[in-house]
Order: structure tokens, then sequence, then C-alpha cells
């Protein structure tokens, strides 16, 4: 079975067209070499894939030609343990981590600011034609 075809009947990706996307830029090996879209996987093949920021390592438990429910899909695989910690410590560091939106002071501004900008402007062009 083709490797895009499989990650995305174990839904990983949302298309097969984001698959081979992810594939092409060189974000998923299969046992430990760059792979290919249409590279075939076999049962017992473990699969080193990145989704987001987040690297995952699964072994291949069953193939698939269509994309079924998430519970079918969950058996196609099987997440190595080392994965799993990493993934969980990823989580735990996230949550400890400062939110980006916290560290802007001055976004864009609202409704009200930019009212209040229009009527500095206006008034302040008017002050000095006069002067």
């Amino acid at each position: 079975m083709r490797l895009d075809k499989w990650l995305w009947a174990a839904r990983f990706y949302k298309t097969r067209s984001l698959a081979t996307d992810e594939i092409d830029k060189g974000r998923v090996q299969v046992n430990g070499q760059p792979a290919k879209p249409s590279r075939e996987v076999r049962v017992g093949d473990r699969v080193n894939l990145r989704q987001g920021n987040v690297p995952r390592e699964v072994m291949v438990r069953g193939l698939s030609q269509v994309r079924g429910p998430a519970p079918v899909a969950q058996q196609l695989y099987e997440e190595t343990p080392e994965s799993l910690r990493t993934r969980e410590e990823l989580a735990r560091n996230r949550r400890f981590t400062a939110d980006p939106s916290q560290s802007i002071e001055h976004g864009r501004p609202t409704k009200r600011d930019r009212r209040q900008l229009a009527d500095w402007n206006r008034w302040s062009a008017s002050i000095d034609d006069q002067g």
C-alpha cells in the first residue's frame, strides 16, 4: 500500500495531498530512511512523522484502502513508548511556557481605539491648520 494513502487512512493527515506534501518536505521517514509518497508500506514498518511541532514514531499494524472512523484508524498503527513519552513531555512543557499572546503589549487596535485615533487626528489637523 502507498505511504501517502496509509497516512491518510490512518488519519494522520486530513487529505492525501497534505500527506504527500509532508512526505515531500522530508518530514516522514520509513524505517529510518527518507520516503516518497509512492513507497510501499508493510505491516511491521516503523514510520517517523511530524504533525505540526509534534514528532511521532509509529509501527504499522494494519493496512486499509479506505479512511474509516477514528477508532478503526487507530488500529492501523501502534505508537512506540518513546514517542508517547516525548509527546507527553512536549505537552507538559507547552503547559508551563507563557502564552505567546500574553507577550504582545500593543496588538491591533480595537474599533474603539481606531475611533479615538481618528478623532485625535482630525482635531490635531485642524489645530495645525489654524496656527
